[in-house]
């Protein structure tokens, strides 16, 4: 994949929930070419490297929050039967310790530029209130075509 489409793709990804700029697992998952199960399992056979500030999981609200707005999907309908996982940009950067593959090292070298340019971007001035969508129950999602 090449770097422009792999930063495209992790910009629109990007999340801010609890006031954290956040990963979900499942999106992670996708990028990462891992079942969502599987980057989970590796999380917790290694649950010491991820502390509460590097993960943690959705409310009941916020996970509603995100089906209602990202129109995520339901558990009856053969969607995900457990609360999604958030990543901080720290736990991102761990899980590049656990999942061992050359595309989990290219895609984290996309994600935390991403991360850095996000940060950088809004220190120069250019408010997170231009930068975001419509929020609901506390979960906004990054509109980085203008921020960047």
């Amino acid at each position: 994949m090449k770097s422009d489409a792999l930063a495209v793709q992790v910009e629109r990804r990007i999340l801010l929930i609890r006031g954290q700029k956040v990963m979900l697992d499942a999106d992670l998952a996708e990028l990462y070419g891992v079942p969502t199960k599987s980057l989970n399992l590796a999380v917790k056979r290694n649950a010491e490297r991820f502390p509460e500030d590097f993960m943690f999981q959705l409310t009941g609200d916020e996970a509603a929050g995100l089906r209602f707005h990202f129109e995520t999907s339901k558990t009856a309908r053969g969607g995900r039967r457990y609360r999604p996982y958030a990543f901080t940009e720290q736990g991102v950067a761990m899980l590049s310790s656990v999942l061992r593959s050359l595309r989990a090292v290219q895609v984290n070298i996309a994600i935390m530029r991403t991360f850095v340019r996000l940060r950088a971007n809004t220190a120069c001035g250019r408010g997170a209130e231009r930068c975001l969508d419509h929020s609901t129950l506390g979960v906004e999602r990054w509109a980085f075509g203008v921020c960047f």
